[in-house]
Parts: structure tokens; C-alpha cells; sequence
């Protein structure tokens, strides 16, 4: 993978090539941002850059190491990335003992989310991170010379997921690393990396991606017509792992509209309504036996689906990208009772659990305390 290959980010891009050209490469630098921005590809493209410019342009060595990187398979080329135990690994996880499915994963597309990494594992009901046994795999990997004489990259793939043991130990090498070798950390979640570690990374800061590029993706790398290339990126909010899933018709959506609905009708019943309590108790047990990314990602879904119903309320159409599955729900409908006076208060009930499921709390409590809230602030009157 070459920068030819990376969505936009042009910006990006021409930094990182002229610190290689100035001979001022950074050697621990943070990517931050959404994974379907580009991060991912983008480290890759770089390290690719980084580990082949010993070669002379053009020739038959510098082919063979592009080649080699392409297939993820370069020696001075490393990755770690959150694991956890599953059918195959009973104990002890680290990278190296998925690196077969990381490949593969990466090589499928370099946009996809965490959620779609543990899916592959099949640990999507647990919480993967990268513990201290990676960083002890790390510092020995780095400790060795070079296999081709010139840089090592080592890339963490969202870093946010580094234990705090881990963490102590990778802030040694970000303050002392081995000579010509270049950590990558990249994370959608900056604020929970270690400030010690922000502090001595450079940081880039990925944007979300315009429509007109994402369509264009579309268009030629999946052969999507331009006028559903259009409608997707409109609808994938900047995020191309979104856009290839809408494309895909991912199955994930229809439930988790089919799970809002249940929960907002309720929650419109519940005011003075004791029998509606007790559905909104039951739909919090339904939700909390789901798996912990599974119950971020519906609140994912949850937080932009009342943005779209605000935006709907206030007429902002060309913002508009929400289409209704479920029978018998209607956005234009549910949007007048989603507005200024409870927006904000919504949003931060939704973090606030996302927070929590995070952190392992009790799902059962977290969701019904959430349907609880709920059933207040939707009935907040709209102020003018």
C-alpha cells in the first residue's frame, strides 16, 4: 500500500513525505482521528515510504520491499493491535498469535472499525486490549537490528486500548527508543492514552473525509454507480468504513433501528405508566446480555440517530441522510419531540453509558437508568 492508494488527506500526506525528505522524521508520532478517515492505511503508506527509501527509485530491490509491505509481510514492518482470547487462543493473547488474521482483516479493507477487528475474532461480546506481555513482545522486537539495514516501524493500532501496565512500559521506548525505529500510535480516542505518552508523541490530526472523495472512492474502487456513491457518502458522515458497509447493506443498522424503536415508544408510555416501566426494564435486560462493543456501537447508533431527528425538526434537509426501516416508524413524526431544550441533555445520557459500558459497569443498571432518563427528557417541553 502506497500513498496513491489513501483516500484524501492530501495535507497529511506532503507532511509526512517531507519529513522524510528533511531527515526529520519524528520517532513516536500519534495519528489521531476515526478509523475510517484513513489512519491505517496512511501508517502504512508511510512506513512503506520510510522502509523502502534506501532503495533506488524504480528499481527491482525497491519493488520487492513495496511488494513486501503490501502484503504486510515486510521484517521491519511490526503491528500490535487490542486481542483478547477466543476459540482458538485459551490464554496468554498477544498480536503475534493473530497476525494470519490481521493480514487478512487489513488486507480486506485498511478502513474498517475495532468492532469489525473482534468480530473477526469472534470476541466482539469482550473488551480486546493490548496488555503488558505485547509491550514486553514490543521492546524485544524493537531491540534487534533491522533485518534490511534501515528503519524499523513499529504501528499500535488503536492505542486508546493499551492497559496502564502497558503503557508504562511503551512510554520507556517513546522516551528512549532504539536508534531508526519510529512508533505510530493510532487512536480514535486521544484523551485516553497516557498524557505522559502524548506529551513526547508529535500528533496528526486526521478530519473526517468530504463526500465528493468518498463518492469518488466508491466509484472506483467498488464500481458503485455515481449516483448511489452520492447518496452513501452522504450518509457514511465522513467515515469510509460507514460508506462500504451502507454499500454492503450491513445487517447491523435494521437491528439496531428495530431496538430504538422498541425503546423510544416505550419510553413515550412510561410517564405515569407503571406497566411501561416494567417493558423498559425488560428491554435493558435485552440490551445488557448483548455483548460490551455491541452495546457501544447501538449507542453509537442511538446518539446519531437523535441528531438526525433534531436536524429533521429544524428542517436542515441537505443534512438529512436517515431512512426508515422499521414498519410503522417515521423520523418526520418522532423529530418534533427531539429539539434544543433536550438535545444536549440526550446526547450526554448516551455518553455518559457509553462511558460506563466502557469501564465494565453493570449493563443491566447502566441501560435502565438510561430508559429512565429518557423517559424524562422526551417528554421536555420545547422552549422558543
Amino acid at each position: 500500500m502506497d500513498f496513491s492508494e489513501v483516500i484524501g488527506q492530501k495535507h497529511l500526506h506532503s507532511h509526512l513525505i517531507k519529513t522524510v525528505e528533511n531527515g526529520r522524521v519524528p520517532h513516536a508520532q500519534l495519528f489521531v482521528g476515526n478509523s475510517g478517515s484513513g489512519l491505517l492505511p496512511m501508517a502504512i503508506a508511510y512506513a512503506q515510504h520510510l522502509l523502502c527509501q534506501a532503495h533506488e527509485p524504480g528499481s527491482i530491490d525497491r519493488q520487492h520491499c513495496k511488494q513486501k509491505v503490501a502484503k504486510l509481510a515486510h521484517p521491519d514492518l511490526h503491528f500490535v493491535y487490542p486481542v483478547n482470547t477466543n476459540d482458538v487462543v485459551k490464554k496468554n493473547p498477544v498480536s503475534s498469535l493473530f497476525s494470519e488474521e490481521w493480514r487478512a482483516f487489513v488486507l480486506s479493507n485498511p478502513y474498517a472499525s475495532l468492532f469489525d477487528w473482534f468480530q473477526t475474532l469472534g470476541i466482539e461480546n469482550k473488551q480486546g486490549n493490548i496488555n503488558v506481555r505485547e509491550a514486553e513482545e514490543i521492546s524485544k522486537r524493537l531491540s534487534l537490528k533491522a533485518y534490511e539495514g534501515g528503519y524499523k516501524v513499529m504501528i499500535i493500532w488503536m492505542a486508546e486500548k493499551m492497559n496502564t501496565e502497558c503503557a508504562n512500559k511503551i512510554l520507556k521506548l517513546v522516551e528512549e527508543p532504539p536508534e531508526k525505529t519510529v512508533l505510530l500510535l493510532l487512536t480514535e480516542q486521544e484523551e485516553q492514552i497516557l498524557a505522559t505518552i502524548r506529551s513526547r508523541c508529535q500528533r496528526l490530526h486526521f478530519p473526517l473525509l468530504p463526500e465528493e472523495q468518498i463518492a469518488k472512492a466508491l466509484q472506483t474502487k467498488h464500481a458503485v454507480s455515481e449516483n448511489v456513491a452520492k447518496k452513501i457518502s452522504r450518509q457514511s458522515h465522513g467515515d469510509f468504513n460507514k460508506a462500504l458497509h451502507l454499500f454492503q447493506q450491513d445487517g447491523d443498522d435494521k437491528v439496531f433501528e428495530k431496538w430504538f424503536v422498541q425503546w423510544v415508544r416505550t419510553a413515550f408510555k412510561a410517564k405515569g405508566n407503571k406497566g411501561s416501566i416494567h417493558s423498559l426494564i425488560s428491554w435493558s435486560e435485552t440490551i445488557a446480555g448483548e455483548g460490551r462493543e455491541t452495546q457501544k456501537k447501538f449507542l453509537t447508533f442511538c446518539l446519531e440517530l437523535f441528531r438526525q431527528a433534531m436536524l429533521q425538526n429544524y428542517k436542515a434537509d441537505s443534512l438529512i441522510f436517515f431512512e426508515a426501516q422499521e414498519p410503522g416508524f417515521s423520523i418526520q413524526k418522532f423529530a418534533p419531540f427531539i429539539h434544543q431544550n433536550n438535545i444536549y441533555a440526550i446526547t450526554h445520557a448516551l455518553e455518559d453509558a457509553i462511558y460506563h459500558v466502557e469501564r465494565n459497569g453493570n449493563a443491566k443498571i447502566i441501560f435502565t437508568d438510561l430508559s429512565i432518563r429518557l423517559t424524562r427528557l422526551i417528554h421536555a417541553p420545547e422552549q422558543v
